[in-house]
């Protein structure tokens, strides 16, 4: 008997159906303009571009001009790429002009998407922002698609890391820029630590639309991106830390895998308090329990985690004497991301690598966050609706899914729980061979570096040829995955989120192309082009017959999300294909979220070794344990967003008033605020209000003063005086230090005055944020056990938070007021010796360098293994001229 939701579904549609469906008569107008854009030259769709952007500029509305828009563009990729837009991509392209995430499946032709509402909303001359996962598919995407923008008469930037200053400018000054999420975040941190405004990369956020949303929005959003500066080494308190782990038994913590934290229990506290003492790291007569032993519990902590939690080839691998880490969702190295608390340096003393300093927090905000920004935001990927829920209540974006230009022909087969891991990759094996046997492509996907190397000598034991892709690979990644579709061709994948490189039944015919021309570079190009498209027809017809890509899954994600990505590989545009996943009750997911239950039924079965259950109610069941996961996810962003929102509110004030500084040409007034304030505060202070004379405490004001405007005034005679007040004795203090300001002002020059007002503003409001920073750090990490006093950590959190924010005002009203009151010109024979001396430390730093160049014998400057360990800030021994940062030095 079908629901009553099931039976309004068939009669009215699902919402989905609906918005597709409004739409389609917007679809009919654009289709019906083709025949008139298909007559215009190339010129006139450039002087449309042009008459399109006045029209918007002179206030018409992007909807009205939509259908134009839409196909002029068209038209455009049609000549410079030779790609004709499918209805279902102008669809997708619709839904993203109007704030949305289009829901497309891989195949579905999405960096053409992309095309259609940057153009639009570029005509407003505001710029638009292109978001990719990686540094590799921004620079792809750019490249390939600015033969559209140029020949639509736009620009088109792409902004990758290292980028000079100049050629990153340039690139955020475009109608077009592609970018990935981080970058776009750290320049935004970046430009908000500038001095000028000329200096800052970012226009106004306008719009911005992300590629492989789920990934940007959702996965990457657990952790905010940090700006940060070195602090204390304690390098050494780490490697006599994790000493102590090995000899820490199971009865000394506990472990919960679900939340993902270790805790000592009263025996493991014990034990390290007598262990921390012998090795005179806990002082006589302190425990643990003390206030002073905070940092060194943190520090015990951390190692306990970094052996217990995470493991290497799996959450982070060891390549050149560094730990790096992988990303869970995509496999990939994270250069440069560094885990903080100390737990990264925790890891390094674990895999006994060199440890790096722990750093300070500069700035920092979350993607959230740096998100909200934009003006309008727009999103594509090909799994978003298990998580609309969320994008709707962080983002304020809809889900809309949009038909696949051709109908789905791949089959899903329902998961095969075996009961033990060595089971489950027995019959993994055995369904390779099978496929493999028939020419079928296969893509076997794994969720760990370590599960893909194990299986790969398996399949080397059976004779199998594969290919291997996972964080070691990663260079040849475009190339892996371009094969992955050839006939008999068997990869192995860690984790295939937003790898942008489509796999192709019969392989990438561009890739072979590109080969062929290659090995033969004097031949006809044109008659190696046709003669390898004529071969990769028949390898496509072979593999179609093979039965097309067959995704092999030996492990469920806690994210049904990341599973719909792999399934989603195969089966585009139509092709054939299928789908398994192989499963077993060790798994992370069946072990951590109940596969109790399960056992008993498989036991209860009577399976044999070998034998795997298969059947939709465990699909149903896996499913819901993947729900509950996802929704304890979402829950843990919301809250980690919550405390964020506090920091964001206090950030994006400080932001604004820096901008607003470095806007102004004349701050004299603000100072004078400023100082008449803090004038007023230390009055009150001396001379409470409603006190009688013989209550001021003179002495104490005079010094006070003194400190802080660095004026000596007869305060005492002035409050001697008949009918003297306190409003008095302010009004005196203020003409006092506004005639001191002006004398300041005539000896320094105008213009000078004013340039020092707002370098000594800027840099004390710097200062303040990042010491405003460590604190809310701290109290972010202790405001939890207000909970045990039935109080509400987040509210506690907001009430502290404001109130230290108010406390960083009054500081930095002080903080300026006195440097301001201290400054005064050098005299010439300070600034000769300010000359004398910079001189002398350039010397003796590049005497040093080239002392350590010569103490290398074999010293060559075309071999870098011969340069030694030159600093990031000196010159590149190669003798470019630049600085070794800049060149040799580049991080990858």
């Amino acid at each position: 008997m079908l629901g009553i939701g099931t039976i309004t579904k068939k009669v009215f549609g699902t919402a989905n159906d609906r918005k597709v469906k409004a739409i389609r008569p917007l679809i009919a107008q654009i289709n019906a303009l083709e025949p008139e854009f298909e007559a215009l030259s190339d010129d006139d769709i450039k002087n449309k571009t042009e008459a399109l952007a006045k029209r918007a500029m002179g206030g018409e509305s992007l909807d009205k001009l939509l259908p134009e828009a839409f196909a002029n563009c068209r038209e455009a990729a049609k000549r410079a790429l030779g790609l004709r837009a499918f209805d279902t991509q102008l669809m997708g392209g619709i839904f993203l002009h109007q704030g949305n995430i289009s829901e497309m499946k891989t195949g579905e032709g999405k960096t053409l998407v992309a095309t259609f509402p940057a153009y639009l909303n570029a005509l407003t001359g505001k710029g638009v922002h292109i978001v990719t996962v990686n540094d590799y598919l921004a620079a792809r995407d750019a490249e390939w698609m600015s033969k559209v923008y140029s020949a639509l008469g736009l620009t088109t930037g792409v902004v990758v890391p290292n980028q000079p200053d100049a050629e990153k400018k340039s690139a955020y000054a475009c109608d077009v820029t592609y970018a990935t999420n981080n970058e776009l975040g750290f320049d935004y941190l970046r430009d908000n630590m500038k001095s000028e405004l000329s200096q800052m990369y970012q226009r106004p956020h306008n719009f911005a639309i992300v590629d492989e949303v789920d990934s940007i929005l959702i996965d990457e959003a657990r952790t905010p991106l940090i700006i940060s500066g070195p602090a204390e080494d304690r390098s050494e308190m780490y490697a006599t830390v994790d000493k102590l782990i090995p000899e820490i038994q199971a009865e000394h913590y506990t472990l919960d895998e679900k939340t993902k934290q270790t805790t000592f229990t009263d025996e493991g506290n014990d034990f390290l308090e007598s262990r921390l003492a012998e090795l005179g790291l806990l002082p006589e007569g302190q425990t643990l329990y003390d206030p002073e032993s905070a940092t060194l519990v943190h520090h015990v902590n951390q190692a306990l985690k970094a052996h217990k939690l995470f493991t290497r080839d799996d959450n982070y691998i060891v390549r050149n004497n560094q730990v790096v880490l992988i990303d869970e969702f995509t496999g990939r190295m994270m250069e440069g991301r560094r885990l903080s608390d100390g737990l990264h340096q925790a890891i390094e003393a674990k895999e006994g690598v060199a440890i790096k300093p722990e750093n300070v927090t500069l700035a920092s905000v979350t993607f959230q966050n740096y998100f909200r920004l934009y003006e309008k935001l727009g999103g594509m990927t090909g799994t978003a609706t298990t998580e609309a829920e969320e994008f709707m209540e962080i983002y304020g974006l809809g889900v809309v899914e949009v038909p696949t230009n051709r109908p789905i022909a791949r089959v899903d087969e329902n998961d095969q729980v075996y009961r033990t891991s060595k089971e489950k990759f027995e019959g993994v094996v055995k369904e390779i061979k099978t496929a493999h046997a028939t020419g079928q492509p296969i893509l076997v996907g794994t969720t760990s570096i370590e599960k893909s190397e194990y299986l790969a000598q398996l399949l080397a034991a059976e004779g199998i040829k594969f290919n291997v892709l996972n964080a070691r690979q990663h260079e040849q990644e475009a190339q892996i995955v371009a094969d992955a579709g050839r006939l008999h061709a068997v990869t192995i994948a860690t984790n295939m989120a937003g790898r942008g490189t489509d796999i192709k039944l019969g392989g990438n015919v561009e890739f072979k192309i590109m080969e062929a021309i290659a090995a033969n570079p004097e031949g006809d190009h044109a008659a190696i082009r046709a003669q390898m498209e004529a071969a990769h027809a028949a390898d496509e017809q072979a593999v179609k017959d093979a039965g097309g890509l067959f995704v092999l899954a030996t492990e469920r994600h806690e994210s049904r999300r990341i599973d719909n990505q792999l399934r989603g590989r195969s089966g585009r545009q139509g092709d054939p294909g299928r789908s398994s996943f192989f499963l077993s009750l060790d798994d992370d997911l069946m072990r951590i979220f109940g596969s109790e239950r399960l056992d008993k039924v498989l036991s209860g079965l009577g399976m044999k070794d070998g034998e795997a259950i298969v059947h939709p109610w465990v699909n149903k069941s896996l499913e819901r344990a993947q729900a509950k996961v996802e929704a304890r996810n979402f829950d843990i962003r919301k809250q980690l967003l919550k405390y964020d929102d506090v920091m964001n509110d206090q950030r994006k004030a400080i932001f604004s008033q820096r901008r607003d500084i470095m806007e102004a040409d004349d701050l004299s007034e603000i100072t004078k605020d400023m100082r008449d304030q803090v004038i007023e505060d230390i009055v009150v202070t001396y001379m409470p209000a409603k006190s009688y004379a013989d209550q001021w405490d003179t002495e104490g004001l005079a010094i006070a003063v003194r400190d802080t405007l660095g004026l000596d005034l007869p305060i005492a005679d002035w409050a001697a005086e008949e009918g003297v007040d306190d409003g008095d004795i302010i009004e005196r203090l203020e003409d006092a230090g506004t005639k001191n300001m002006a004398e300041k002002a005539e000896s320094f020059g105008e213009d000078t005055m004013r340039r020092v007002e707002k370098q000594i503003l800027l840099q004390t409001i710097d200062t303040k944020w990042r010491e405003h920073l460590l604190t809310l750090n701290h109290l972010r990490s202790v405001v939890g056990f207000r909970g045990y006093a039935q109080r509400d950590p987040l509210n506690e959190y907001k009430t502290e938070g404001f109130q230290l924010f108010e406390s960083l005002l009054d500081g930095l009203r002080v903080d300026v007021t006195k440097q301001l009151s201290r400054i005064r010109p050098m005299s010439k024979e300070e600034q000769e010796a300010m000359i004398a001396q910079a001189m002398q430390q350039q010397q003796a730093a590049a005497a040093a360098a080239a002392a350590a160049r010569n103490a290398v014998a074999d010293f060559d400057e075309n071999d870098p293994s011969t340069w030694g360990n030159p600093s990031r800030n000196e010159d590149c021994p190669c003798g470019s001229g630049k600085k070794f940062k800049h060149c040799h030095g580049r991080l990858a």
